[in-house]
């Protein structure tokens, strides 16, 4: 029983997440460095939203939810985003 409310607890959870980026990385990665900090590498470059579009399929695998589920709240345009993950 304690599980089943602890699933649904976290599922109406909204979670903030700061990352900073690494584009044009040679492998994808992400590395938590604290609680709610991260470090996401990846190949694409930071062009027409590609770079963005593969940190937030990387931090999909990574959480294990839904790509739909990940939104960049702050930053689009910057190394350093706030990610929000519903």
């Amino acid at each position: 029983m304690a599980e089943n409310f602890s699933q649904k607890f976290r599922k109406m959870i909204k979670r903030k997440f700061f990352i900073l980026v690494k584009p044009k990385s040679k492998k994808e990665q992400v590395k938590k460095i604290e609680e709610n900090h991260y470090i996401v590498s990846v190949k694409e470059p930071p062009v027409k939203g590609k770079a963005n579009k593969a940190i937030i399929k990387a931090l999909a695998n990574f959480f294990d939810v839904s790509q739909s589920k990940i939104h960049i709240i702050h930053g689009e345009k910057s190394k350093q985003k706030i990610i929000e993950i519903l």
